[in-house]
């Protein structure tokens, strides 16, 4: 195995790392005997074939070497949906880039090759196979749409775990919940969203999610194919950023996160930052350090468990601060309101007066959007 990063002022246009670093990659490989080369960018079709054409072996860009961990992973029906919808989207330019070759093997003036005629045949049938995936990958979508609207009707808020790959939010979403979640050291190990009920302090209870793992810059084909399992992201109250305390690079991967949750639309929501794997961190200054970077955050071990409590009390905190003392007048007949308050507010009293029922409770802000025109006025 050999290491090249070329430097260049502008990327080349025929083989992005410049013909002189091509030919040097080909000297590598002919010294290591290597039969792959992974290039840790996004390459045109073009720049893809130009390069194996130099190179003489196989030529992986970034993007195609993370739908190829995405297919392993994948155990899902709907993860393995995702990536093939991925992947075929990859696949379809560059199968178009070798048509000019692929046509020279035979037909004449006024007809095609059947090198032509089989990539007719090839771009077709990809065609209808990705029109097949993106209307079941709708289905999924109203599927997870209808499963998220049983859940608001829950007395509950949700919490996104979010992260960069392998941070370690699997391990700590099995500690919070006991959920049973696959764990592995590796790679976007989970690529499905599980969710369970978490018991808060002060009688609480929370919705939490486990989710994809992030990486800098983001295949956009990989957000557009996973944008039914991200909308968990997106939909959530709350979110749990695990940052892997122990990773020298630990600064980067939160500024990639919240670089990733604005492109979602999720930049605004409101964050827990828990520093996991703190036990892998034990000198005294560098978790003082990391304390006074990260100064809302709270250090815990997913693996032992040290400061999970604290980080419980957080999400607790977090969600009293998004609700509200406010009196409700409600009507006899919008029997409803009077429902969703006893569902997700906190009841203090309730008495019925002049023909309404007048309620106090703790409700969320969202709750108090819906029931605004029941907002008694300032005093009652």
């Amino acid at each position: 195995m050999a290491e090249l990063a070329p430097r260049r002022s502008r990327i080349d246009a025929r083989f992005y790392i410049g013909h002189g670093a091509a030919d040097h990659v080909k000297e590598l490989v002919q010294a290591n005997g290597a039969t792959c080369v992974v290039v840790g960018c996004e390459l045109s079709p073009a720049q893809t074939r130009n390069l194996e054409d130099v190179v003489e072996v196989t030529v992986l860009d970034r993007t195609q070497v993370i739908l190829d961990i995405f297919a392993q992973r994948a155990r899902s029906k709907e993860g393995a949906i995702q990536v093939e919808l991925a992947q075929l989207n990859y696949l379809l330019p560059r199968l178009v880039g070798r048509g000019t070759l692929l046509s020279r093997l035979g037909g004449g003036i006024g007809t095609r090759g059947p090198g032509e005629q089989k990539l007719e045949v090839d771009r077709r049938r990809i065609r209808e196979r990705i029109g097949r995936l993106e209307r079941e990958i709708e289905s999924v979508r109203r599927s997870r749409s209808q499963q998220r609207k049983s859940r608001e009707r829950l007395p509950w808020p949700a919490f996104a775990l979010v992260g960069y790959t392998n941070a370690g939010k699997s391990l700590l979403m099995n500690r919070l919940s006991g959920a049973g979640v696959l764990v592995e050291e590796k790679l976007f190990a989970t690529l499905d969203p599980t969710t369970r009920l978490v018991e808060l302090p002060m009688g609480m209870r929370a919705l939490v999610s486990d989710t994809v793992g992030f990486i800098r810059d983001l295949p956009p084909k990989l957000v557009a194919a996973f944008a039914a399992t991200l909308e968990e992201v997106v939909e959530a109250d709350f979110l749990l950023h695990v940052l892997d305390a122990s990773h020298p690079e630990v600064e980067r991967h939160e500024a990639v996160v919240r670089e990733v949750l604005d492109e979602l639309g999720a930049g605004e929501t409101p964050v827990v930052l828990a520093l996991n794997k703190i036990d892998l961190v034990p000198e005294a200054d560098q978790r003082e350090r990391l304390a006074k970077s990260h100064p809302d955050s709270v250090a815990v071990s997913a693996l032992t468990g040290e400061g999970i409590e604290r980080l419980l009390e957080l999400m607790a905190g977090k969600v009293a601060e998004g609700r509200c003392w406010a009196t409700f007048r409600v009507p006899p007949a919008e029997g409803w309101a009077l429902a969703l308050l006893h569902e997700r507010g906190s009841v203090e009293a309730q008495r019925f007066e002049d023909g309404v029922y007048v309620v106090k409770a703790l409700v969320s802000r969202r709750e108090l959007g819906k029931l605004s025109r029941y907002l008694a006025p300032e005093g009652d």
